[in-house]
């Protein structure tokens, strides 16, 4: 039986061969290692060698291959956060949440009047300057960590307990946040602050029943006050209604009577000027309109002459003729 024949391919063959795949396989590692993409809300810091080149915006670009030039993509249109004594289900973000020994360090504060609180808060923040970002600090967003729990230790120890849990959460906010932005910018993280919200604000489990009989004392005593102004405003308003409408009826009645004297006294004025054009006639028509009102309320009147003094007249006594002469 006859041996198959073996067909020998020249070296000088093999050795192209191999060169060809060895540049293929090069140029498509440059391909792969030269283009990439930036996403829509992102940037790419472009490093050569290591050192900062430029900030390229988002699309598709190319770089140097063969890990001659290396690009960092940042989420800087993204609103970032990180949780602070809580940690939220499905987080992204590697520094949104500490492990659970740390939280419960975070969360737990001194007031400034020496009562302990259970604080948890959010930080949201923006990625605004990348060079910063990248080159500045070592690691910006656990800096951050760390001077946003300083920041809030601060603000809450200068606040009386009731302020933190119940009135003051909106001026802790906000000087929080102020505060936070001044030390971010101090210390160039690359960072803008947006936002610090207080989530839940209690006091430690221990004392959790005493604070909340005190909280309905609290509301037990604003309910009263507000009865109490209620029925306030209530009565204030009827009692200047009756305070008002006497005062009226005092002024009325007193206006009356002023006028009546005024009257009366225009009247008499009247009546002196006609006395002193005539003051005999007035003097007899006043005389008789006196006597015109006054006899009649007399009853039975005798009239008798001043002549007929010693004569007995005959008179006619009529007990029905009251008045009658």
């Amino acid at each position: 039986m006859s041996q198959p024949t073996e067909i020998r391919i020249p070296d000088f063959f093999r050795k192209g061969i191999i060169i060809w795949v060895v540049i293929i396989i090069g140029v498509l590692v440059a391909l792969i290692t030269s283009i990439y993409t930036v996403p829509a809300e992102s940037q790419g810091v472009v490093l050569r060698f290591g050192k900062y080149l430029k900030t390229v915006e988002p699309g598709l670009s190319y770089k140097l291959p063969f890990g001659l030039e290396r690009v960092y993509v940042l989420p800087v249109r993204r609103q970032l956060k990180q949780e602070y004594g809580f940690s939220t289900p499905g987080g992204t973000n590697p520094t949104q949440f500490a492990d659970r020994r740390a939280r419960d360090i975070e969360k737990s504060m001194m007031t400034g009047d020496l009562n302990a609180a259970v604080v948890e808060w959010i930080v949201q923040y923006r990625i605004n300057d990348p060079e910063l970002y990248l080159f500045k600090v070592l690691d910006p967003e656990g800096t951050l960590r760390h001077i946003s729990e300083s920041v809030m230790r601060t603000v809450v120890g200068d606040r009386t307990v009731d302020e933190v849990i119940t009135i003051g959460r909106q001026e802790i906010e906000e000087e929080a946040r102020e505060r936070l932005a001044k030390l971010v910018k101090k210390y160039e993280l690359g960072i803008s602050i947006d936002q610090i919200q207080l989530q839940n604000v209690n006091p430690p489990p221990p004392v959790q029943a005493s604070f909340n009989e005190v909280n309905q004392a609290q509301q037990e005593r604003e309910r009263m006050i507000n009865e109490a102004n209620g029925e306030y405003n209530k009565e204030i308003p009827r009692s200047r209604g009756v305070a008002d409408q006497k005062i009226q009826a005092a002024e009325g009645y007193a206006l009356k009577r002023v006028n009546e004297a005024m009257g009366d006294v225009a009247r008499f004025n009247y009546r002196f000027e006609e006395y002193e054009k005539a003051p005999e006639v007035t003097r007899t028509r006043l005389y008789l309109e006196t006597m015109k009102e006054v006899i009649p309320q007399m009853g039975k009147k005798i009239i008798l002459d001043e002549d007929a003094s010693q004569v007995l007249p005959f008179l006619k006594l009529d007990a029905g003729s009251k008045g009658e002469l």
